[in-house]
């Protein structure tokens, strides 16, 4: 298999031309796509309806995701040039493309770059980790109309997608309007790949249709060359989330964050970050058994979704824990006095809450989730523990096995097991953690080389990136 950065075929690389328009082969699809997607709303419509009247969520952005904007002061800010959209759908997405952002902003000082997400946890997060953009926008509905509404108000040069979410009718327009299209930190998921490669008749036209697609891995690579991605266009340039991660730790973080808390350095604290339903059970039956192993034990526990905090705050209560307090409640100026267990109902904090965690267990893994983002926890130099659903997370959990500092288990049994052997071991924790943030340090500069993917296709640089 090629090495990062090698093309699959570099006697011909993305024409610098004007960008192919979608043929007529790839009309049929999409006209079928459009006669669906009412049958998608007959049923989408009522469920997000609900979920709006119920959580409140979706009420500041559907207006948005409409086109519809207050004013116009916003797209009459959108000064500069070369215009570049970048879209991160959401927290995760964001992360990837902050640093990406960050190294455009230096190419390009007197740029236009707006950035979108699709959902309201992910524009929160491009506000705090993307100070480099021009304005931030909600990704339109996948209608025609809105579609060509937007892109008729931001008028961009080139529209970059951060991972990969194809949506037909942006794609479509931006071909036919000449705009470049390409992907960064590109991946497929498994769950993807099978979802996807059902219907590899339709999304080769789209694919086709980009202009350059930059992969985290050869294994993300060989998915998209599957679903029919001409191999010309293809690159592999690694994982950006390695850059956004090893250059925002830092003591200063590190210590603010103790202060909220009201935790003291070297305080032992089990972290259990981005759980699902299901894991919280089994994280407050672990946090038990480390209580036994040392009375002084706090336990911080985050949801994936903040709006089943209610629910968690209520098992947590069940499970003998009346001590718990919200985050929330901290951030609204309640002082923490002695309570065991931190609940966490807020977005954005995870990062830096890893930072205080003796012991740390990662979600979405001991049920059929997929996984969640490991590398955040090990970028603080931790050792993170996760359960045997990590398909989405293949690359970065290949990664911490090898260093030592990513332990798998099957169950709640083999958790509870492996986590006391370690902490028995103090020298041994904290030589397998540093290991863990030396791998993710190591693995950085990927960011660079989609800042220089996304030039040569501006046309600002001879020739495309290549990683060592």
């Amino acid at each position: 298999m090629t090495s990062p950065g090698n093309r699959y075929n570099i006697s011909a690389g993305p024409s610098r031309g004007k960008p192919e328009v979608s043929g007529k082969r790839g009309r049929p699809m999409i006209s079928l796509y459009n006669l669906l997607l009412p049958l998608a709303a007959l049923f989408g419509i009522p469920y997000y309806a609900i979920r709006m009247l119920l959580t409140g969520k979706y009420r500041k952005s559907l207006g948005p995701k409409l086109g519809i904007y207050s004013g116009g002061e916003l797209f009459s800010a959108m000064k500069g040039s070369p215009r570049i959209w970048v879209h991160a759908v959401s927290v995760g997405e964001v992360t990837a493309a902050a640093p990406v952002v960050a190294e455009l902003r230096k190419d390009y000082p007197g740029a236009c770059i707006v950035v979108s997400t699709s959902t309201e946890t992910g524009q929160e997060m491009a506000q705090r980790l993307i100070p480099e953009a021009t304005a931030l926008i909600y990704y339109p509905l996948d209608l025609s109309f809105v579609v060509d509404r937007m892109l008729t108000r931001v008028q961009p040069d080139i529209f970059i997608l951060t991972e990969t979410e194809l949506w037909p009718n942006f794609l479509t327009s931006c071909r036919r309007r000449g705009i470049r299209v390409v992907v960064i930190n590109g991946r497929i998921s498994p769950r993807s790949f099978r979802r996807y490669r059902r219907t590899r008749f339709f999304w080769k036209g789209l694919l086709e249709g980009l202009d350059g697609l930059g992969m985290i891995s050869a294994t993300d690579a060989c998915r998209v060359l599957a679903l029919g991605a001409p191999p010309a266009k293809v690159s592999i340039l690694g994982n950006a989330k390695y850059d956004s991660l090893a250059f925002r730790t830092s003591p200063a973080l590190q210590a603010e964050i103790a202060r909220k808390l009201n935790i003291y350095p070297g305080s032992p604290v089990f972290v259990a970050g981005s759980t699902h339903e299901g894991e919280e059970a089994i994280c407050l039956s672990v946090y038990r058994r480390l209580l036994a192993f040392n009375p002084e034990f706090q336990l911080i526990l985050a949801p994936r979704h903040v709006e089943r905090a209610e629910s968690v705050a209520e098992q947590i209560r069940q499970a003998g824990f009346a001590d718990v307090i919200r985050l929330s409640e901290i951030n609204d100026g309640t002082q923490r006095r002695g309570e065991r267990v931190v609940l966490v109902d807020v977005i954005g904090e995870l990062f830096r809450i890893y930072s205080l965690a003796t012991v740390v267990y990662c979600g979405g893994s001991l049920v059929p989730k997929g996984g969640q983002n490991i590398l955040e926890a090990a970028a603080w130099g931790k050792v993170v523990f996760y359960g045997p659903h990590m398909d989405d997370f293949e690359g970065e959990k290949a990664l911490l096995e090898v260093s030592g500092a990513g332990i798998p288990v099957a169950d709640e049994a083999e958790l509870k097991e492996a986590m006391l052997s370690l902490l028995a071991d103090p020298d041994e924790l904290r030589r397998r953690g540093e290991q863990g943030r030396l791998a993710v340090t190591a693995n950085a500069g990927a960011s660079r080389r989609y800042a220089d993917l996304i030039g040569f296709h501006l046309g600002g640089k001879r020739s495309l990136p290549v990683a060592p």
